[in-house]
This record gives structure tokens, sequence and C-alpha cells, in this order.
């Protein structure tokens, strides 16, 4: 007897971005009826990579379900945040707006009566004095909606992404389906290192030392953060990122149109000028996107929507942890 296939479930995806969560969901079974996003460089992202996905350009603040009833109850709801600041913690222009964003995918659960929610932040959220009020704040609405929910932070080195990227995770579920989920558990096998992850790409252009450079990249990459969207050109991140990156040969200042050629000189004593760039393919295969991944825009938005983007494979590891806890076979 030919074995049944596994059900496909609905999800919808808010500030979908690149769609690294909903990649790594659609990994898992999830299919979605709607990804919504503010930025057209990520709505023509997902476009590119997805054509007969229902890709809608829009500010989630004015989203109405209402208008979009194929929302109407779906398995999942599905959010990769704009990272939250706590105002207590931190004094940046952004930080109300992000928090309106949380809270708006909060809210969305009354219209949209999701089985699942699932959302992906900064850890910090989860556990930090700082963000008790907003905690306290989402467990209130949850409970009045009938949704068991729990917090919890999963690094994504150990789901198979080459990088130290910790993330802060919601899941909430109607009725009693929270006592079956299971938070992924880590892989067992050694977390992959930049060089076993990159290699290969910086040999690609014939460049002699790329071996022995992949050989002393022997580390996980640090966060990947794509900065903001409102100033700034693309570079790794912030001075300590930039130090992580220097101790593997990277220059973390910039990001490189192509990897290095056969002229490129691997010169420690040029400084930075004698370092290694990472193109925006390359920041992509840290943060686990597959090589046919492809991404709109120019080089900065493109490195923008990578170091912003939710690994696919952590998307599928909660995703799976997700439809066990429907009670659905993956």
């Amino acid at each position: 007897m030919e074995e049944s296939r596994p059900e496909r479930l609905r999800c919808l995806s808010v500030c979908a971005g690149a769609g690294g969560l909903a990649l790594g969901l659609e990994q898992a079974g999830f299919d979605p009826v709607l990804l919504l996003d503010n930025r057209a460089v990520a709505c023509e992202t997902l476009r590119l990579n997805r054509p007969a996905w229902n890709v809608l350009e829009l500010d989630l603040l004015r989203f109405d379900p209402v208008d979009h009833q194929v929302t109407y109850d779906v398995d999942l709801l599905a959010a990769g945040l704009p990272r939250v600041k706590a105002s207590a913690a931190v004094a940046r222009e952004n930080s109300t707006e992000e928090i309106r964003v949380l809270e708006a995918t909060i809210m969305l659960m009354h219209g949209v009566q999701p089985r699942a929610l699932l959302i992906e932040n900064v850890p910090d959220l989860v556990s930090k004095p700082a963000y008790e009020q907003i905690r306290a704040s989402v467990a209130t609405e949850l409970a009045h909606l009938g949704y068991q929910h729990r917090w919890f932070v999963l690094n994504a080195k150990d789901h198979g992404v080459p990088q130290d990227r910790k993330q802060g995770i919601l899941v909430a579920f109607k009725e009693a389906s929270l006592g079956g989920f299971v938070p992924p558990a880590p892989g067992t096998e050694p977390p992959i290192t930049v060089g076993q992850a990159l290699g290969a790409s910086m040999a690609a252009r014939g460049w002699p030392h790329a071996a022995a450079w992949a050989a002393q990249a022997d580390q996980v990459a640090p966060t990947l953060v794509g900065g903001s969207w409102n100033r700034g050109g693309a570079d790794l991140g912030p001075t300590g990122s930039k130090a992580s990156w220097a101790r593997m040969r990277v220059n973390g200042g910039t990001v490189a149109d192509e990897p290095p050629g056969p002229e490129f000189p691997w010169d420690l004593s040029l400084g930075v000028k004698g370092m290694v760039a990472l193109t925006v393919e390359q920041a992509a295969r840290l943060q686990g996107f597959p090589e046919d991944w492809v991404f709109a825009g120019r080089k900065t938005a493109r490195y923008r929507q990578v170091g912003h983007a939710s690994p696919p494979p952590v998307g599928r590891a909660l995703g799976q942890a997700v439809r066990a806890a429907l009670g659905r076979r993956a």
C-alpha cells in the first residue's frame, strides 16, 4: 500500500523579510496563504524565489484580516519581527515602533484565530527584566484569547547554522496543544565553522590561499547584523563583531562584490586590506540560506535582508516542533 504523504498545513507570515522563516516553515510542511512585508525590496525577493506565493507589500500596522479572509483560521501565524528594544533598556528612535509591531502581531490573533503562534525576536525579550512589562502584556492578551504560551531561547549554531546567533522565541497554542510542544533540541554534530561553510566559495575564483584561510577560520561566525535601513553601508556588525571577524582574517568593515581572485594578497601586514571580505551570497550561507535563494536590490539592500533574516534551518526546526504539538505527522 502506498504511504500517505504528510499533510501540508497553512500559515500566515508577517514581517516576512527575505523569507528565511517562511522558507524554513515551508520545509517543515507549512504553506503560506499570505506573506506580508512593508519593504518593496523584500517583497521582490520573495516573489523572485517563490512566484506562486501570495505576497503583499503593506505595513503590518495597516493590515486588516477582514480584507484578506484567506488568513482566517490558519494553522500558524508566524512573525520574524523587527528587533524589539525595551525603552527602559535602550534609547533608540525606532524602539517604540518595534514594540508597536509586536503588539500588532498579538492583536492580529483576534481576527486570524490561528491554531498556533510563532514569533522570533531578540533573546533579551525572553528573560531580561527590562522587558518584563512587554512579556506581561503579551501574556495577558494571549490568555484573554484562550492561548497558552511559552518563551525560550535557542542558538542557530545548534541547528546546522554556522553562526552564533541566539534567538528569542514565543510560541502559543489554542487548547492544550502547548503541553505537546517540545523546543527543538540541539543537534549532536559539532557546529559548522566559517571555513567549512565558505571554503569552497573562497576558492571559486582561483584564490590560492583559500584552503589555508578555511583551515584557520575554525569557529562559527559571530551574529550577522543587518544594521539600520536608514543609514550607513553594508558591514558585518559592531566593533566587537568586527574584532571576531578579524581573528578569522575577515574584513568585517565591508561587503565584497565577489570572492577573492588569484591576485588577492593574504598579507596580514596590510591590516584589513590583507583580509578577505565576505560577499552577500557568503553571508547568506552563514544564515543557512540555500545557494539558489536570490536577493533583490543593490548590494547594501541585499545584505540588509540577509542580516535581518531568521535562519531557515531554525525555522524548519521550529516548524517541525509546532507540527508535532498540533498532532500532525512531519
